[in-house]
């Protein structure tokens, strides 16, 4: 039930963002006097709209996305109604345009950043310094079960202990299949069944060891659910910590330069995008290849998944890393983004500024009919690699593991 509960969190936490998207692009044109005329989250047949002054708000049946209609986007939109012309969003200043179709991005960063410094001064944020922790047995159980009073369990001694593992054992092998850290010995552990062959290097001499690895169910090991997953009994060496906590001045700081890092992380996905794209084929194939590209019912999984396992600061770094991603995303210069909407202003507005210094007349609007084209190239573009990220999503989602 608490991935349920995750899921349909984080789906809020989307929907939430889309129509904060949307308002920034609302209020910052109402507040350069256009005219606004409606405001839908959603797409498809009206739930259900009411008007309030010049400006009708609704919700429509599909929740994917949302729009703010602004009367005479560009000057090729009719408007019949003269107070529409008057307040048409193409006769304003282009800084003024700017500024309101920026307004959808610069409001998902405002959200990503609120997000980050929410999380560093209560879940915390994730330490990017960490460092993983050697394969070293840090401590061997009696038994894989305990009652009550932390008395053994009768019938569940720890494979571990009969198998002779000790503290400070060093896993090289499990199943000989090389492990360097502690996260692979616990993934390897986890993934076997029945008797084992473990390479141990211990006080410089190496052994080999055969342990029985039991099934036992996640929730036996602090996780959510009854999956069987292998256990021995061990605990390895912990690595530094997850996430790192700071007081109400030292997060700004930390907020800052947190932040900084993000934005330079989702460029560089960004432009690796393209080359990831075979990876979704992979993963339709049934291969697990966590570093494909993922669609919001993916992170929306991954989103369950955090709360499942009481992972609040995954939750929150996710949704903060979803905003920073699609206000940089909506920002490329590419119709029918807002950073294509962009383009073609600053274009005209340059364009008009050369014609005025040599004694010309300004231009006439951009026909964008004629870029028409391109736009639907891009739009089935995206539209065909999110179908593809998102059948992946549904046939093998990228899961989080306690």
């Amino acid at each position: 039930m608490t991935f349920v509960l995750g899921v349909v969190l984080f789906a809020m936490g989307i929907g939430i963002c889309v129509a904060l998207h949307e308002a920034g692009h609302m209020y910052t044109a109402k507040a350069f006097g256009m005219k606004v005329r409606r405001y839908f989250i959603g797409f498809g047949p009206t739930l259900f709209s009411f008007r309030r002054g010049e400006t009708e708000y609704g919700l429509k049946l599909i929740p994917a996305g949302g729009f703010c209609d602004i009367a005479g986007m560009t000057a090729m939109d009719e408007l019949p109604d003269p107070d529409d012309r008057k307040r048409a969003f193409f006769r304003f200043p282009t800084w003024q345009r700017v500024v309101v179709l920026s307004a959808g991005s610069l409001t998902h960063f405002i959200v990503g950043i609120v997000l980050i410094y929410v999380m560093a001064v209560s879940t915390g944020l994730p330490n990017l310094d960490r460092a993983p922790a050697p394969a070293v047995v840090s401590k061997v159980s009696q038994c894989l079960e305990v009652r009550a009073d932390n008395s053994c369990q009768p019938g569940s001694p720890a494979p571990a202990k009969n198998a002779g593992l000790q503290p400070g054992d060093r896993v090289l092998a499990v199943a000989g299949i090389p492990v360097h850290n502690s996260a692979d010995l616990i993934g390897a552990i986890q993934s076997r069944s029945g008797p084992t062959e473990f390479r141990l290097e211990r006080a410089g001499q190496q052994r080999t060891v055969v342990v029985d690895v039991a099934r036992v169910p996640v929730s036996a090991l602090g996780g959510q659910g009854d999956k069987l997953v292998g256990a021995i009994g061990v605990t390895p060496q912990q690595p530094d910590a997850v996430t790192l906590h700071y007081g109400p001045a030292a997060a700004v700081g930390k907020t800052i330069s947190f932040t900084g890092t993000m934005f330079a992380n989702t460029w560089q996905g960004l432009k690796q995008f393209p080359q990831k794209i075979p990876a979704l084929f992979q993963r339709l194939g049934g291969e697990n290849r966590p570093d494909s590209p993922i669609s919001v019912v993916g992170v929306s999984v991954l989103g369950g998944d955090a709360v499942g396992f009481g992972a609040w600061w995954f939750f929150l770094f996710l949704l903060s890393a979803f905003n920073l991603f699609v206000g940089v995303f909506n920002l490329l210069p590419l119709l029918p983004l807002d950073g294509g909407h962009i383009a073609v202003n600053i274009y005209e507005s340059v364009r008009n500024a050369v014609r005025r210094a040599t004694g010309r007349p300004n231009g006439p609007p951009v026909d964008y009919t004629r870029l028409m084209p391109l736009t639907y190239a891009i739009a089935i573009l995206f539209i065909g690699v999110g179908a593809l990220t998102v059948t992946a999503d549904i046939i093998n989602p990228i899961r989080l593991h306690p």
